[in-house]
């Protein structure tokens, strides 16, 4: 086989070390764990990059994919700290860094009818290695918020919309990602299903009226439930109501 030249290790004369470097945007197969049926298969898009040294020109674009693939058959949460200290060793690198977006499916009853169906929801992995390991998980979760402003104020109705939940935890002990979303379905005004009967309808529609929230109430909600709970040692929280009569959006944001 012919060696080439190795242009990347070439000793770069600018002295400028870079923050990120690495593939972005790859498309590839993950395998999650999954608290109900235990394993999960799912497509992530996923961006990895290292600390390059001032010393060198480039990195090895190709050796990215190639430590992905060693782990292609396991459990992703599991391995990234491997995963992570492969691509340092490898890439000669003092810090190394990770994400994977993903869309995560549960199977949910309608409340009333108790008609099954699937609810994707977008997640997020992002892990760092330098002298030590953080991790974080978020997941984006669709609920319904009704205006309490707009209840106080009609003789009747009050516009409701979809909300936009997204919380981003570190922690200490494990956390199941259907735990983070049933932690922000429980915050808002009623959740949101794939699949709906009448009378399913009819029950969204009036619990949504008798439980008004602003994005205020949403996130608070969903930090309190984060902050008692010791798995968790820090979190962000945002809410953006995509307003169904209003030119805008509605938008709050709390972290620990």
């Amino acid at each position: 086989m012919t060696k080439y030249k190795d242009i990347q290790n070439q000793q770069d004369k600018r002295e400028i070390t870079i923050n990120k470097v690495g593939v972005k945007g790859l498309k590839y197969p993950i395998v999650l764990e999954d608290r109900k049926y235990g394993r999960q298969n799912t497509t992530a898009t996923v961006n990895m990059y290292v600390e390059l040294s001032s010393n060198f020109r480039g990195t090895h674009m190709s050796r990215f994919v190639e430590i992905l693939n060693h782990y292609h058959k396991e459990t992703i949460v599991d391995n990234l700290e491997n995963l992570l200290s492969e691509m340092k060793k490898k890439l000669d690198a003092n810090v190394a860094y990770i994400e994977f977006e993903f869309p995560y499916f549960i199977k949910k009853q309608a409340p009333v009818s108790r008609e099954e169906s699937i609810m994707s929801y977008n997640c997020k992995f992002k892990a760092k290695l330098g002298r030590e390991f953080k991790f974080e998980l978020s997941a984006t979760v669709p609920i319904i918020s009704l205006c309490p402003c707009s209840k106080e104020i009609s003789d009747f109705g009050a516009h409701n919309q979809r909300t936009y939940v997204t919380a981003k935890i570190i922690y200490n002990d494990f956390v199941w990602l259907e735990e983070l979303i049933e932690i922000i379905e429980k915050s808002g005004s009623s959740e949101v299903y794939s699949m709906l009967k009448r009378a399913d309808e009819k029950y969204i529609t009036e619990k949504s009226y008798n439980n008004p929230k602003f994005v205020e109430d949403i996130v608070r909600e969903v930090a309190k439930k984060l902050k008692n709970d010791k798995r968790i040692t820090s979190y962000k929280v945002e809410a953006e109501s995509i307003e169904s009569i209003h030119n805008h959006n509605a938008y709050a944001m709390l972290e620990s």
